[in-house]
């Protein structure tokens, strides 16, 4: 899909030097998947002390 995006020229050079992409559109798309892994990993951490786990899962996995 195409989009047009207003980018500082600066920002989207420091970019591609951090994640050593030879395009914008390389750049754009490894941030905006280290974004979603970022956000999934803050969505488990958040859960950590909430959710209770046995110690059972071998037997539990291996009964089927």
């Amino acid at each position: 899909m195409k989009t047009t995006l207003n980018i500082p020229d600066a920002l989207i050079k420091e970019a591609m030097t951090t994640a050593k992409t030879k395009t914008k559109t390389d750049t754009v798309i490894a941030g905006l998947k280290e974004l979603i892994r970022q956000k999934k990993i803050d969505r488990v951490l958040s859960m950590v002390g909430k959710l209770e786990f046995s110690d059972k899962w071998y037997k539990t996995r291996h009964e089927r």
